[in-house]
């Protein structure tokens, strides 16, 4: 499970996006945000299992 904490929306997805490149991940479709608290949250779950070989054989 992947916590992410960042300043907005876009950020947050941005990371997201980037880290299913690597890796199985289940993404969020929507940030939360805390009242009073600055930011958003994002929670996603991640395969680290799953290797860089994997992905090239997949688009293969």
């Amino acid at each position: 499970m992947v916590d992410v904490a960042a300043a907005d929306e876009e950020t947050a997805m941005a990371f997201q996006e980037a880290i299913t490149a690597r890796w199985a991940t289940a993404t969020a479709d929507r940030t939360t945000r805390e009242p009073g608290q600055p930011g958003v949250r994002l929670r996603c779950y991640v395969d680290l299992r799953q290797t860089l070989d994997s992905q090239e054989q997949k688009t293969s």
